[in-house]
């Protein structure tokens, strides 16, 4: 009886369902998000007492956030290796590993000794597991935008780009809520520090927790089907052996792109969330003065204006897939410019002013965050876009986000407490973005499978 031959080149890569696609880009976002979140959270409230004991309150923020920032500076080091991954074995094991290392690093520091019982070891530790998620994250961002937008129906993938990115805000949402709730179970009589249980052991339970959530991401994602771009490079041969390589020989000029593109976000993403918590918790007679809101108070501030965040990260997809990526991000970037001038009088006008404040940063943190789930991957064809998309991504982090605490701490302190060189430098960093939408060309109609 013969046998019926099967022709292998005709068999198309199952489909992922969109509900997978949008759960599986948001699930592993959140879960790298929250854990960034609260380590972010711990570096202002809890590091600079257990591991950075210098005598100076100052000094010891500032060597929190520069440990903060070293993971900055792993992650372009995890683009590079997991977009290699990426581009030749595909998508999902890629984003498997990444979120497994990021777990693995956040659920170690809950079990770190502190400076008073490990001495310079403890610090020591927390930077590598530091680097560890900075590594991490460097693979994470551009796996999840890449099984969104290539699974993405025709003219909706920066509607679809968004979901990774919201990531972002509900990540700090859960993270800065689980803070919150830990800190009402364990008052402090004192406002401007936590409780000596806090810092005992309470600290902990935030990144602990973040196992639960990997389990959850791990399940998602390892039920995912590789992206039909990915399969379609492979069948014709389109893989290629050094991507890192093959995209700065080929598309060094969107990588630079890229990397300005994400300037201003970063910059902006760090100073409302890092930054502003420390300069709203600051005492106002303090040395440099801040606002003076207890912490619990100023969180749940912050959160409301994270709302909006999320809100506006949704609401930029529509917009970036109507009138482009290009436009909608060079009138969000003129925005972000004029928000940076407006710092010392908003935050001069009490509550309202501060709350206006954070209202309005976050909303143009959603308006320029939501549009690079698309932009940054139709920069790049198919072969190389993980290793592309993930350098430009991270690249940008140590341009922005590494320096953008330590330096906005720094202004802080040299302006006597005023806000206003902070403010100044948020706005000359969205200048170098404008200049880079200027140069660049629009995204939306190309062929994301080629």
């Amino acid at each position: 009886m013969p046998t019926a031959k099967i022709d292998i080149q005709t068999v198309e890569a199952p489909a992922n369902p969109r509900s997978r696609v949008i759960f599986a880009s948001l699930i592993g976002t959140t879960i790298e998000f929250y854990d960034f979140y609260v380590y972010a959270t711990a570096a202002v409230l809890v590091f600079p007492y257990l591991f950075f004991p210098t005598g100076n309150e100052t000094t010891a923020l500032l060597a929190s956030f520069a440990v903060f920032g070293a993971a900055m500076v792993a992650r372009p080091l995890g683009a590079i290796f997991f977009g290699h991954l990426g581009d030749k074995r595909g998508r999902k094991a890629t984003l498997v590993g990444a979120l497994l290392t990021m777990g693995i690093a956040t659920f170690l520091i809950g079990l770190l000794p502190t400076y008073e019982t490990a001495g310079w070891v403890a610090p020591a530790l927390l930077v590598v597991l530091r680097l560890a998620q900075g590594f991490a994250l460097g693979g994470e961002w551009s796996g999840a935008a890449l099984v969104a937008t290539e699974n993405a129906p025709p003219g909706k993938r920066a509607v679809y780009g968004t979901f990774p990115q919201l990531g972002a805000p509900i990540g700090f949402i859960i993270a800065n809520g689980l803070f919150l709730i830990i800190a009402a179970l364990l008052p402090s009589s004192d406002p401007s520090r936590p409780s000596t249980a806090f810092l005992d052991w309470g600290w902990r339970i935030p990144f602990l927790f973040s196992a639960v959530m990997v389990v959850v991401g791990l399940w998602v994602r390892l039920n995912l089907v590789e992206s039909s771009a990915f399969e379609k490079t492979v069948k014709r041969g389109g893989v290629t052996k050094l991507p890192l390589a093959t995209v700065f020989r080929t598309h060094g000029k969107e990588v630079v792109l890229g990397t300005f593109y994400m300037l201003a976000t970063y910059v902006l993403f760090y100073l409302m969330t890092t930054f502003s918590l420390s300069y709203g918790r600051a005492p106002t007679g303090g040395a440099p003065p801040g606002l003076g809101y207890g912490y619990t108070a100023f969180v749940l501030m912050m959160i409301a204006g994270v709302v909006f965040f999320g809100i506006f990260t949704l609401a930029s997809g529509p917009w970036a897939d109507r009138w482009g990526r290009r436009k909608t991000l060079i009138w969000v970037t003129l925005a972000i410019a004029v928000f940076g001038l407006l710092w010392v009088p908003m935050l001069s006008a009490g509550f309202v002013g501060v709350m206006a404040w954070l209202i309005l940063g976050f909303t143009l943190m959603g308006m320029t965050f939501g549009p690079m789930g698309a932009l940054l991957p139709e920069l790049f064809p198919a072969n190389v876009r993980y290793t592309g998309s993930g350098i430009s991504y991270n690249v940008s982090s140590i341009l922005g986000a590494a320096v953008a605490p330590f330096i906005a701490v720094a202004l802080w302190r040299a302006g006597e407490g005023s806000p206003f060189w902070v403010g100044i430098y948020l706005s000359g960093m969205a200048l170098l973005t404008l200049v880079a939408l200027l140069l660049g060309t629009e995204t939306k109609d190309v062929d994301i499978e080629a």
